[in-house]
């Protein structure tokens, strides 16, 4: 099955995906939540946010618009915190986001009264690659990455690593621009502060640049989520992480048992209060929540474990609950 990571190849031309599935008729397989669905339902929805997290919106889409015809969602992936602009001006429905919401874009929705709720709908192992001819770095420890990524670093060539007897190879850099979530999660998980980074390498807010780029490299390092990863292992080498314990290899087993540490996280996306008001953005949502695991596994993320699952679905029954009684309030 084709998954959405190959509608990212144009990503750097178009950022944001327009999806019109016809539908295909049928009994509808993915009944959500709100037990709105069918031929019924119109509407347009709007998304924005994550690129690490807009696949997952995109495939929900296109299965949810199979039996929702009427329905159009528009996926973007301008960043977690380009989203959250957005998201938080009233601009869109739903925000993708590879990290919590910080501080000052919740108070910029309080600013423009955006209520929201939170829903992790997966999780993921935040993947560092190398170039498939790079036979040497097969593991590499938090404070090595640091040496690496840190502000100021002068690392420049695959020797200059600590403590690891790496070749001389010149190393070229390739990591997520500053909107993006995975940036401000791995820049706090191994430099130690949100944002904190060296600044001469390749950025991009589009991962299947950062795949390109390290593909084309021999000394080539990259970061993104581990997805993307699976999509390109072909071409791309993992690296194992030793947080401590040992070298562990990203994986799905991994990610949810904690060991593969500092860099398994989860993944959110925000729903608007008001737009639960709107009947397809309330099927819509709760479609994406009762089929998380099958789109998280169409999509190659990590499922949630049936704990996350229950919990999401809580806070989606709460808000339909809480916007049908007329009340408000921001979640999350």
């Amino acid at each position: 099955m084709t998954t959405p990571r190959t509608l990212g190849a144009v990503g750097a031309l178009a950022t944001v995906l327009v999806l019109a599935v016809a539908a295909c008729g049928g009994d509808d397989s993915g009944d959500s939540s709100g037990g709105t669905s069918g031929a019924g339902l119109s509407g347009r929805i709007q998304a924005d946010g994550s690129s690490t997290v807009g696949p997952f919106t995109t495939r929900a889409a296109e299965d949810f618009q199979r039996d929702n015809s009427g329905v159009q969602v528009t996926v973007g992936i301008s960043g977690t915190g380009g989203g959250f602009e957005r998201f938080c001006a009233g601009e869109t429905d739903i925000s993708d986001a590879s990290r919590p919401i910080k501080d000052e874009e919740r108070q910029a929705c309080e600013a423009k009264g955006i209520e929201y709720v939170e829903f992790q709908v997966a999780n993921d192992a935040l993947t560092v690659v190398v170039n498939k001819e790079n036979d040497w770095a097969t593991c590499l420890t938090v404070d090595q990455l640091k040496a690496i990524w840190e502000p100021g670093s002068k690392v420049g060539n695959w020797s200059q690593v600590p403590d690891a007897g790496f070749p001389d190879q010149q190393m070229k850099l390739f990591g997520p621009g500053t909107d993006s979530g995975t940036f401000d999660y791995f820049t706090d998980e191994i430099n130690g502060e949100e944002g904190a980074s060296r600044t001469d390498y390749a950025p991009s807010e589009d991962d299947n640049i950062i795949v390109q780029g390290v593909a084309g490299e021999k000394g080539g390092l990259g970061y993104f989520g581990f997805s993307y990863f699976e999509e390109n292992q072909g071409t791309l080498n993992a690296v194992e992480i030793d947080g401590g314990d040992g070298c562990v290899a990203p994986s799905a087993t991994a990610a949810q048992d904690g060991s593969y540490k500092p860099l398994s996280r989860p993944l959110f996306v925000y729903v608007k209060k008001d737009s639960f008001a709107k009947p397809e953005v309330e099927a819509f949502v709760g479609f994406m929540l009762d089929n998380a695991a099958t789109i998280a596994e169409e999509t190659q993320y990590v499922a949630m474990t049936q704990a996350q699952i229950d919990e999401a679905k809580s806070a989606y029954d709460a808000a339909v609950a809480e916007v049908g009684a007329g009340t408000t309030g921001t979640t999350g």
